[in-house]
């Protein structure tokens, strides 16, 4: 019958074990907070329980060492406090009170046939394990199966009967151990259901039955109750918490940017190289292989804004003239620079401003002016990136201006990017003031 009990309670606890660890696969990091190994002032330490249950002689390995086959349930209470140390471990000073008793209806006539103890209180020291938070998989278990043991004083009263006659020994107290497993709930934060089984070691004479071998005595408390977190509730409790598996989660979250940083810079790498492309000038002929028409020029040719060679004159003669640039020159060039807008991160020159650039093109046309063009912008963006777009807006310009007449080789397209700021680029004004196209008469 006893071999029967304790097969039937080991496959229950089997079956409550596995779906413990099931359960809490799937539902991690739902009731608790955690940091990664942070230090102890970021959680609650301290908890309280309380609980209530059966407390009798029988147990579910089936001892029972003086002969009470028919066993007295009776109603059991404690309560503890708890330091928790880690998230596995914790010290606990528990209480427990209640009685215990039971009959020998196979006794003699001077053989005890019933017992019954009363226990006022006890108080002990466990230490208590929780084994769910050794598992680095589970963030907050939802389920903690536990262990503690460890060691107190019991006070206890005992009276017998031989049929009729009762006895009652005095009071006294003596060491007990006291061995707890079960598992706890969490149901909120702070709050667990604990629901436990508590096998306890009494000293001699606990049952009143003396003898050698019946040198200590052994009792059973099954219990339910609640453990209740202390201290601020925006903390997470100790108990429930296991930064490890947090600390492996952060890991695989650091790992993934990484990652990503790592493949963006691949590409940026790509575009960079294929920007240096586009701004390289395999002919020297000062204009760039993405707007040159005519590639593979000769050295010394002179070109148009396209890149292609100018119709040479025959007999030309070369006069030496003196450039006076007068202040209405300056004017037009100045209204030039005001009205020069692009697209929006782009070398595409704006309707808006053809007007303004004919202006331009028409004295250079005239007076046979000399024209330094000088890209600038802020420092939004890469280096790369804002050089390349500063030499393409002065080369749109360029392109223009000689589109309208102007001779190329008098035009002279540069861009600074953002090394050359006029303004602060920590407000809007002043990088809006950096981005400008220079234009220099001589």
């Amino acid at each position: 019958m006893k071999a029967t009990y304790f097969k039937k309670a080991s496959a229950l606890a089997v079956a409550v074990l596995l779906s413990s660890a099931t359960f809490a696969q799937t539902n991690t990091a739902t009731v608790e907070g955690t940091s990664i190994l942070g230090p102890t002032t970021d959680y609650r330490t301290w908890s309280i329980g309380v609980n209530a249950g059966v407390l009798n002689q029988s147990n579910i390995f089936g001892f029972n060492r003086a002969g009470f086959d028919k066993l007295n349930h009776n109603v059991g209470y404690s309560a503890y406090v708890k330091k928790q140390i880690s998230p596995s471990f914790g010290l606990k000073a528990q209480y427990m009170g209640g009685k215990v008793g039971g009959v020998n209806e196979d006794a003699s006539g001077t053989e005890i046939s019933e017992f019954e103890t009363k226990m006022p209180w006890s108080a002990a020291l466990s230490g208590e394990f929780t084994f769910a938070n050794t598992n680095w998989r589970f963030f907050n278990s939802i389920i903690k199966p536990y262990f503690a043991f460890g060691i107190g004083a019991l006070n206890f009263e005992t009276s017998t009967f031989v049929g009729e006659t009762k006895t009652t020994a005095e009071s006294q107290t003596k060491l007990y151990v006291p061995v707890d497993a079960g598992f706890k709930f969490a149901v909120a934060r702070g709050i667990n259901i604990d629901l436990g089984y508590q096998l306890n070691w009494a000293n001699q004479n606990f049952d009143g039955v003396t003898g050698d071998q019946y040198k200590n005595d052994l009792f059973s408390y099954a219990h339910a109750g609640l453990e209740i977190a202390l201290g601020d509730g925006n903390k997470p409790y100790l108990g429930n918490s296991n930064p490890v598996a947090t600390m492996s989660a952060k890991y695989d979250e650091l790992k993934a940017e990484r990652d990503a940083l790592i493949a963006s810079n691949e590409q940026l790498k790509s575009e960079i190289s294929t920007i240096n492309e586009n701004l390289a000038d395999d002919d020297g002929d000062g204009v760039a292989n993405k707007f040159d028409k005519c590639p593979d020029t000769p050295a010394g040719t002179k070109v148009d804004g396209s890149g292609c060679p100018l119709p040479e004159l025959k007999n030309e003669t070369k006069v030496i003239e003196k450039i006076v640039v007068t202040e209405e020159d300056k004017k037009v060039v100045d209204e030039a620079i005001k009205n020069l807008e692009f697209d929006l991160s782009k070398a595409t020159i704006r309707p808006s401003s053809y007007e303004s650039l004919n202006k331009v093109a028409a004295l250079l046309i005239e007076k046979n002016f000399s024209l330094k063009l000088a890209g600038h912008t802020d420092n939004t963006g890469s280096l790369q990136l804002n050089l390349r777009l500063s030499k393409e807006r002065a080369e749109s310009v360029k392109a223009y201006l000689v589109s309208k007449g102007a001779n190329a080789s008098r035009i002279e397209a540069t861009g600074y990017g953002p090394n050359q700021p006029i303004a602060t680029n920590s407000t809007a004004e002043g990088r809006q003031q950096n981005r400008r196209v220079e234009f220099t008469l001589y």
